[in-house]
């Protein structure tokens, strides 16, 4: 696909993903304009970044005017604003990529593919239906677009999706897994995901699929799984962390994690985030994303052989967010189990 003097706007672009895809899109030709929250020192100066609130509507519209054949949007909004800006969107640029996610699926007995069954259409958890989670908001988003009349539209959802400071494990993050890993400090982890498949992509070969599909026709109107077909049980990607950073977990039962993470209740967005997603067996069929894009599975990173490349690259000294609150319930709890830890 020839890139060559496209002008892409980026909104969001700092995160797991947009950290491999905006220097892509630079090396491909593209005039990359970035806007995001973050303070950015070491930008290239073929790139744009703006400190700024991409959130803003009216901030938007002024953007806007610069015109743009292609947005990326890396935004996560309620439902009831991209209700309204989704317009402003789509009006604005020939061709709109949306950032959904797997977590739209419901559960699988099989492969999970674009059209599998979602989580808004067969659930019967009136509370969780009664949210916008972020499951909900991203297919009730979808929605939108499909409904909006336009065709210059496409809609990605990653799997968990792994990066430059962005480690996952379960529900955790890299300030608990990799800072508690480096601290020689355990983790915990629940007892009944240790056997669930989990499914985590490099965000180098999430970029690749993005950059694939901008200005593809075949993407127009269209929803893709962009993930690698690579799936573990979350313990055996535990191990991955011991062998790589030392990491050691202790098993505790669902509720017992939940309240260290601070979420004891069953309708909060964490134990929502565990029950509908990391309790799901979450297999990827992604053949329909590697067709469309001409890449084969071969081509993408292992999930072992990527962590290593991530972590190896860490900053001497790198800060961590650590999440006070989580940290001192997670050491109160082991420190209770003293030399039964293990």
């Amino acid at each position: 696909m020839n890139l060559q003097d496209k002008k892409v706007l980026v909104l969001g672009g700092t995160g797991a993903m947009g950290t491999y895809l905006v220097p892509l899109l630079a090396d491909m030709g593209c005039r990359v304009h970035v806007v995001a929250l973050d303070k950015k020192d070491d930008v290239p100066p073929h790139i744009r970044y703006e400190q700024a609130n991409a959130m803003d509507d009216d901030y938007l519209r002024g953007i806007l005017r610069n015109g743009y054949d292609a947005i990326v949007d890396f935004l996560i909004y309620p439902t009831k604003h991209f209700t309204v800006r989704h317009k402003l969107l789509l009006e604005n640029t020939r061709h709109y990529i949306y950032l959904s996610s797997y977590r739209v699926y419901a559960d699988s007995q099989g492969p999970i593919s674009e059209t599998s069954p979602q989580l808004l259409d067969v659930s019967d958890n009136e509370h969780f239906l009664s949210t916008d989670d972020y499951s909900l908001a991203k297919a009730r988003q979808e929605d939108i677009l499909e409904q909006s009349g336009c065709d210059n539209w496409t809609v990605v959802r990653p799997a968990i999706t792994f990066s430059k400071f962005k480690y996952q494990l379960v529900t955790l993050e890299a300030n608990i897994v990799v800072a508690r890993a480096l601290q020689k400090r355990p983790i915990v982890l629940p007892r009944d995901a240790l056997s669930i498949q989990g499914t985590m992509t490099w965000a180098g070969d999430v970029a690749q699929m993005l950059a694939r599909l901008l200005f593809n026709p075949a993407a127009y109107r269209e929803a893709y799984t962009v993930s690698t077909a690579e799936h573990h049980p979350w313990a055996e990607i535990a191990g991955y962390y011991h062998d790589l950073v030392g990491l050691e977990y202790v098993a505790v039962d669902t509720q017992t994690y939940l309240e260290i993470l601070g979420s004891p209740d069953p309708k909060s967005p964490r134990s929502y985030q565990l029950h509908y997603d990391r309790y799901f067996n979450r297999i990827v069929d992604n053949r329909k994303i590697l067709q469309v894009t001409g890449l084969k599975q071969a081509d993408l990173m292992p999930l072992k052989q990527g962590l290593a490349r991530e972590l190896a690259e860490l900053p001497t000294g790198t800060t961590w967010n650590e999440d006070p609150g989580t940290q001192s319930r997670m050491d109160a709890y082991l420190a209770t189990l003293g030399d039964k830890r293990v």
